[in-house]
């Protein structure tokens, strides 16, 4: 169980995504998780209408699915979950937590599920089984004793509405706001940028507005890895001659060619569908720069359009009754330099007007971001601009128009939706207080961020964690693993081993919980719950397999086990009420969120699911002013925080085919040619010639901010690769020590980890 494998073999990826490579990795994980054939068929229900919502991505789920509702990513993510692969008290009598800490994350999690409550013994250095009403217990007596504002309740994005909306009740009852969650890390840049700029904090597209667009434009997103759903609805608009503008650093398998594995006639032809029809890489950090250099060549056009008399490009009659800031923007646009555009996005000026030609020709365009835009110092900046693009032409509130941001857990949007928050300013607090009789908390509460900073400095005493692997997930590695094990308690509600259990606190306990695909029985009957999709949608999920073991407890009953135990009783949080029956807790959110959630049981189960109210894509915008606002970006410079000299490189980091987020299903990357090892870089020829490297040669990397923070990582194989000069890539989470805590963007504070700028060291180590 080695901590890094090197064993790395090299090829040339040629293949597209789906086909038969996607078939494959299905059947292989499928048996290496040892899936029982019973629950095979398990697949056939996922993202139906009567069936299971994926615990992978958050990508849309449609009323009339494909017979095959699922794709790669998705069957890996419900193998890792429903694998007969299980470990209990006597894997932990055989393991101390040191040596479990030197095996790698996949070998962590491929153990198999938890299955009984431990808690960590220092005198044996081991986890040892622990009764469930004594671990709540113990939990509550720590919590009851400590500063109510140095404890972070922290989820990752797979828990339900119910579970979520119930977390976020105990946090604001203990007494603060310290909710974060993973879209501190993915998309709080959206969250922020769009609801400044036309209102909402999610995106505006439907599934049904691919129907009916006429260009997307797409900027950061590797749909083949993250959202391969997706690819449905991309080869469907590519059938129907829409063009597709892409613009990334790296040439994506997914954005370059897909075969549809539903497809007989494509499988057994082994056809393909070129997806991308203009495929820009632009420079990590360069965005901002790159949508400059669209809106500039459109004013240039409508320019043209105003002298010859003919119709215009910008929508005038929009902009005049929607819009504000337009001439501000303008200006600014036309004071920007073609030399400033080419330089920082590291685009031709003529390859930008190409793509805006397109733009300015077509009638319903929509664009489809990823974190390649948010997780930048500027990424609230670059969400700006996508807005400021599609308003020049009124792509926004219109059939398949709108602005599309991927979201990656399935639930993290619906998690906002329903509380978990760190910000009062977004929680209905005047309603929970009505609705409960206790004064919620006022006073801001930290963000992932923040929480890091609170640990550092010795002021978190308690993290409680639902899902996730936080330390796995954040920047600065090497300082936080050494703070989180001074943290007095730490509780991690989990499926699997990862990395979490292992760097704990002083006091840590780990409580198995259910899978979202496990039947969830309670004193009232089998239970359903609800999640959100990307398209702000809301879908019923349904267990459908037996649980891995009877001693596992549902999410809402570990977080109700929790609050009883922490919290003074309330008459009116009946909490075994609500874990008796989930309809009264979907009840108590239609109560708190009428608006969005009225008559919530009936209509879980929506075919397509029900939409929240989304004013912007109605061309209502619930802005300051009441318009969608232009805003001026502030530098095109995509890294000012971190700028190195001639001698850096800038880094971005991935997830590679083999992963979801901080899940390791194998240490293979198909898309990209690398097998055995994620310990790589990415780089291009002419840089590996600049600095003497060949394929395989092993280097470090330093990252170039002069702090007094070493933060290295060695041990890395040089990959050849079609990159951008000048920059480099490697895999998340790998990577993470080489960001600074305070390399975030501004704003959102999400982690900048798409443009980090580093310092080869030639024959590096492992670290």
């Amino acid at each position: 169980m080695s901590k890094h494998s090197n064993d790395v073999r090299i090829e040339n990826p040629t293949m597209p995504a789906g086909g038969w490579g996607s078939v494959q990795e299905v059947s292989t994980i499928l048996l290496h998780q040892r899936v029982p054939l019973k629950d095979s068929p398990l697949l056939l229900k996922q993202n139906k209408p009567d069936g299971f919502a994926c615990v992978s991505c958050a990508w849309a789920k449609p009323a009339n699915p494909h017979p095959f509702e699922f794709c790669e990513s998705g069957a890996k993510a419900t193998a890792w979950e429903t694998t007969s692969k299980a470990i209990g008290a006597d894997f932990f009598e055989r393991h101390t937590v040191t040596e479990l800490d030197t095996w790698d994350d996949h070998s962590l999690e491929d153990q198999g599920r938890l299955t009984v409550p431990l808690r960590y013994d220092p005198q044996t250095d081991k986890y040892r089984e622990i009764a469930w009403d004594t671990a709540f217990a113990e939990i509550g007596a720590l919590l009851r004793a400590m500063d109510r504002k140095g404890v972070v309740f922290y989820s990752s994005g797979r828990a339900s509405l119910e579970t979520s909306y119930m977390y976020g009740l105990l946090a604001r009852m203990y007494g603060n706001n310290n909710l974060p969650d993973s879209s501190n890390m993915c998309h709080e840049s959206t969250s922020v940028g769009l609801q400044k700029t036309i209102g909402v904090p999610v995106g505006t597209v439907a599934l049904e507005d691919f129907e009916h667009t006429d260009c997307i434009f797409f900027f950061g997103q590797n749909v083949g890895v993250n959202s391969p759903r997706m690819l449905h609805q991309l080869q469907e608009a590519r059938r129907r001659g829409v063009p597709i503008i892409t613009f990334n650093p790296l040439r994506e398998r997914g954005l370059v060619s897909f075969t549809n594995p539903q497809s007989p006639a494509e499988m057994l032809t082994r056809s393909e569908t070129a997806i991308s029809t203009q495929y820009h890489q632009v420079k990590p950090g360069g965005d901002t720069a790159a949508i400059m250099g669209l809106c500039k060549a459109i004013f240039a056009f409508d320019d043209a359009t105003r002298v010859a008399g003919s119709q215009r490009v910008l929508d005038t009659a929009f902009l005049q009754e929607h819009a504000h800031g337009l001439a501000q923007f303008e200006a600014a646009v036309r004071a920007c330099t073609w030399e400033a555009i080419e330089r920082e996005s590291g685009l031709r000026r003529a390859a930008l007007e190409g793509a805006a030609q397109v733009y300015c020709g077509s009638s319903a365009v929509m664009a489809v971001y990823g974190m390649g835009l948010t997780q930048h110092r500027n990424g609230v900046q670059n969400v700006a601009m996508i807005v400021n693009l599609l308003l020049l032409r009124g792509n926004i509130g219109k059939p398949g128009a709108g602005v599309c941001p991927v979201r990656g857990h399935s639930n993290v949007q619906g998690q906002r939706t329903v509380g978990i928050t760190e910000k009062p300013e977004l929680a209905p607090l005047d309603k929970l207080e009505q609705q409960y009789g206790f004064a919620p908390p006022r006073e801001p509460g930290m963000n992932t961020v923040e929480a890091c900073e609170g640990i550092l400095a010795g002021r978190v005493q308690a993290f409680i964690g639902l899902g996730g692997n936080f330390v796995r997930a954040v920047p600065e590695r090497g300082l936080m693993e050494a703070a989180w094990r001074e943290i007095p308690l730490t509780v991690q509600v989990s499926t699997k081993l990862n990395r979490n259990h292992l760097v704990h606190g002083r006091a840590s306990y780990i409580l198995p919980c259910l899978g979202r695909i496990e039947i969830d029985r309670q004193a009232s009957g089998p239970q359903d719950v609800t999640i959100e999709d990307s398209t702000a949608c809301m879908h019923g999920s349904r267990g459908m397999a037996e649980p891995v073991a009877g001693t596992l407890l549902s999410e809402p009953a570990i977080v109700a086990g929790i609050a009883k135990a922490t919290l003074e009783p309330n008459p009116r949080v009946d909490w075994d009420r609500w874990v008796a029956d989930y309809a009264t807790i979907r009840d108590a959110i239609a109560e708190t969120y009428p608006e969005t959630f009225h008559d919530f049981n009936a209509r879980m189960w929506t075919p397509g699911g029900f939409r929240k109210p989304l004013g912007a894509a109605h061309r209502v915008w619930k802005t300051g002013n009441g318009k969608a606002n232009f805003t001026v970006p502030e530098a095109l410079d995509g890294n000012p925080d971190l700028r190195g000299g001639p001698n850096t490189l800038r880094l971005f980091t991935v997830r590679s085919d083999g992963q979801f987020n901080t899940t390791i299903y194998s240490h293979d990357d198909r898309f990209r040619g690398v097998y055995g090892s994620r310990m790589v870089i990415f780089m291009a020829r002419a840089d590996m010639a600049r600095h003497a490297l060949a394929q395989g040669d092993q280097v470090a990397l330093r990252c170039a901010a002069e702090d007094g923070v070493e933060r290295r990582v060695g041990g890395l194989t040089v990959v050849p690769y079609d990159v951008p000069e000048g920059c480099i890539a490697g895999y998340f989470p790998e990577l993470n020590p080489l960001i600074p805590l305070w390399h975030h963007a501004k704003e959102s504070k999400v982690p900048a980890a798409k443009a980090i700028d580093v310092i080869l060291e030639r024959g590096g180590r492992l670290s």
